[in-house]
C-alpha cells in the first residue's frame, strides 16, 4: 500500500473509531439524562407476585424485595403499596411474603410482574389521602408550572421538592406527618414533569436549571404569604434546594434545609445512572463526557452551593450507605464540615430517595425535633 493510501486507511480507521464512541457515549448518556419521571430508577429489579392473600402479597425474594419498611409496588397499570416482611408466614424458600396495605391501581395476580418504588401514592393529595388541597398554576420562566397546595395556620411553608425517577407524588409519603405540623405545604412539579414544561433540549439537568422552577415557587410562596420556608428536597430536588439557598433573590427567607438523598456530586451520579441501565464500564467515561457537553453539567456550579462555608440555613440531611447513585460519603463530608449548622441522619438499607421508606417513624420524629424551632 502507498504510503498516501496507508494514511487515508489510518485518518478513516481513526475517524470511524471516534465517530462510534461519539455515538456510544450519547447513547450512554441517554440513561442519565432521559429518566422518565413516574418510573423506578434503573437498577430496581423486576419481581414477580406468586399469590396474593388477604393483608399479604409473596413475592420473589431478592436484595430489593427484602428491604424493611414500607414501599409501592408499581406495574403497567398497577400500583399497590407494601409493608414490612412478614417472615412468620410460610413460603417457599425463593420467596418472601410482605404486608399487602392496599392496591392503589389496577389488580395483582400471580405472575404479574411489578418493581419497588420510594412513592407510595396515587393521584392528588385528596384523592390519595383525602386531603384537602387545591392545584395552583406558579408562573415559571418556561411556563406554568403545576402543584398543590396544602393550607396550613403557620407562617412557615414547607415546598417539597421531587427528584429522579418520581413526580411530585412522592412527597405525599411526608403529608399526612406536614399535616401534624399545621404548615402550609406546597407541592411543586417542574420542567420535564407530567403537565409541567418541558425542558428545551428535553434532558435532566440534575437540578442546575431545574432550581429556577423552585425559585419561581418561593416567590409564588412569599406572595401568598409565607413568612418562612423549609425546602424539602428529595435527590435532586436537595440539589435545588442547595441552589436556592444560595442564588435565589428570595434566599433570606428560606430558613431550613432538608435534604433526602441529595446528589452532591453529578459525575458519580451520572456514571450510577448509566451503570443501572446496563451500560459496559468501558463506556461510562464517554456517557460522562456526553453528558457534560450535552448539559453543560459540570462540577464547579454543584460544589459552589454545597460548599460548606456558603451554608446560611439549617440543614437536615437523610442519607445512608447503600444509596448507588448519589455517594453518602459527601453528605458525610459536608456535615463534619459544618457540625454548627448540619446534622446528617445516617439510613441504612435504603436505596436512593427512599430513606423516609426505611424508617418512616424514625425519619418523621428526626423531622419534627428539627422544624420545630423554625415553624
Amino acid at each position: 500500500m502507498r504510503p498516501a493510501t496507508a494514511t487515508a486507511a489510518a485518518v478513516t480507521t481513526l475517524i470511524g473509531a471516534g465517530a462510534a464512541a461519539f455515538a456510544a457515549g450519547r447513547y450512554a448518556s441517554d440513561a442519565a439524562l432521559k429518566a422518565p419521571p413516574g418510573r423506578p430508577l434503573p437498577g430496581e429489579p423486576k419481581l414477580t407476585v406468586h399469590a396474593v392473600a388477604a393483608g399479604r402479597v409473596t413475592l420473589t425474594r431478592s436484595l430489593a424485595s427484602r428491604r424493611p419498611g414500607r414501599y409501592g409496588l408499581v406495574g403497567p397499570g398497577i400500583h399497590a403499596i407494601v409493608g414490612p416482611v412478614l417472615d412468620d408466614v410460610p413460603h417457599a424458600a425463593d420467596t418472601l411474603v410482605r404486608r399487602l396495605e392496599r392496591v392503589v391501581l389496577g389488580t395483582l395476580g400471580p405472575g404479574t410482574r411489578v418493581r419497588m418504588t420510594p412513592q407510595l401514592y396515587h393521584g392528588s393529595p385528596r384523592e390519595a389521602l383525602d386531603i384537602d388541597c387545591s392545584e395552583v398554576s406558579i408562573p415559571g420562566e418556561l411556563g406554568p408550572l403545576p402543584a398543590w397546595f396544602v393550607p396550613g395556620i403557620r407562617g412557615t411553608w414547607v415546598i417539597a421538592v421531587h427528584g429522579l425517577g418520581t413526580t411530585r407524588e412522592h412527597p405525599l409519603n411526608l403529608l399526612p406527618f406536614l399535616r401534624t405540623q399545621r404548615c402550609p405545604v406546597l407541592g411543586l412539579g417542574y420542567r420535564g414533569d407530567p403537565d409541567a414544561p418541558r425542558s428545551p433540549d428535553g434532558l435532566n439537568h440534575l437540578g442546575d436549571s431545574e432550581w429556577r422552577d423552585l425559585d419561581a415557587a418561593i416567590r409564588f410562596a412569599v406572595r401568598q404569604g409565607a413568612e418562612q420556608i423549609v425546602v424539602h428536597g428529595w435527590s435532586t430536588g436537595a440539589s435545588m434546594a442547595l441552589y436556592a439557598a444560595a442564588n435565589s433573590g428570595l434566599r433570606d427567607r428560606i430558613s431550613g434545609l432538608v435534604l433526602d438523598s441529595p446528589v452532591l456530586d453529578w459525575e458519580a451520579t451520572l456514571r450510577g445512572l448509566a451503570s443501572a441501565r446496563r451500560t459496559p464500564a468501558v463506556l461510562l467515561p464517554l456517557a460522562v463526557r456526553a453528558a457534560q457537553g450535552r448539559t453543560g453539567l459540570y462540577g464547579d456550579r454543584l460544589r459552589a452551593v454545597a460548599d460548606p462555608s456558603v451554608l446560611t440555613a439549617p440543614t437536615l440531611i437523610f442519607h445512608g450507605p447503600d444509596d448507588t447513585l448519589a455517594p453518602w460519603q459527601r453528605s458525610r463530608d459536608l456535615a463534619a464540615a459544618r457540625p454548627d449548622l448540619v446534622s446528617l441522619q445516617t439510613v441504612r438499607e435504603a436505596p436512593h430517595a427512599a430513606m423516609w421508606n426505611a424508617g418512616p417513624a424514625h425519619y418523621e420524629e428526626a423531622l419534627r425535633r428539627f422544624l420545630t424551632p423554625l415553624l
